[in-house]
């Protein structure tokens, strides 16, 4: 990554910006939105060691002073999903980008729970919500 932001300060104007936008390196949160209800199901064990390269290599970028930061948020990002095969499929996603193990577990306890919470009113309003924080960094070219 360090490489990549070295070509980015390279191909920036003077005082160009850079905005460095990823997902933050915690744990995302897994659940069931039901009725305006929030149900936590897990907790994803992803791997997080690429992301905090990132933030690594971002931090060195600063600190030879190539880049400053001129504003930094982190913000919750929410994804929804209607159907368990949403679900599943973007679990066998973060398998094949090498972003974790399979997470089978999961997948096995949010069946359990939402067979446990089975209702023909409510599932058509049940949501599965996977969330985590996302870091925004507002990076203004130096040299």
């Amino acid at each position: 990554m360090v490489h990549a932001l070295r070509e980015a300060c390279r191909v920036l104007k003077g005082d160009g910006l850079l905005i460095d936008l990823r997902p933050a390196p915690v744990h995302r949160h897994v659940g069931i939105s039901e009725n305006g209800t929030y149900v936590k199901v897990g907790v994803m064990r992803e791997f997080l060691s690429d992301d905090r390269s990132a933030n690594g290599a971002v931090a060195e970028m600063i600190n030879s002073r190539r880049l400053r930061l001129k504003m930094r948020t982190r913000f919750e990002c929410i994804r929804t999903m209607d159907q368990l095969s949403d679900f599943k499929a973007r679990l066998d996603e973060l398998v094949q980008l090498g972003k974790g193990s399979s997470h089978d577990w999961l997948l096995r306890r949010m069946k359990e729970t939402l067979a446990s919470r089975a209702s023909d009113q409510t599932s058509r309003r049940r949501k599965i919500i996977m969330r985590g924080p996302m870091d925004l960094r507002v990076l203004i070219k130096t040299e």
